[in-house]
């Protein structure tokens, strides 16, 4: 399911990042890889903010939809 359905607090394992290659090659610089764990933080408007690799990021809800968790 996408990274968007994800409740807050809950931690997840990456399974596959998706969209074109530069979409793919942004988020990865960004720490989502497979086999990563992702934690949504918070949801403000659509918009996540997540914990990966012990960094805080804010995505998009069209990046979080590309990640498959």
């Amino acid at each position: 399911m996408p990274l968007t359905m994800t409740k807050v607090g809950e931690e997840n394992l990456i399974k596959k990042v998706g969209g074109r290659a530069e979409t793919k090659k942004f988020l990865e610089s960004l720490g989502f890889v497979v086999g990563s764990h992702v934690t949504v933080i918070s949801e403000i408007a659509g918009n996540l903010i997540v914990n990966v690799k012990d960094s805080r990021i804010a995505v998009s809800r069209e990046m979080a939809n590309k990640i498959i968790v």
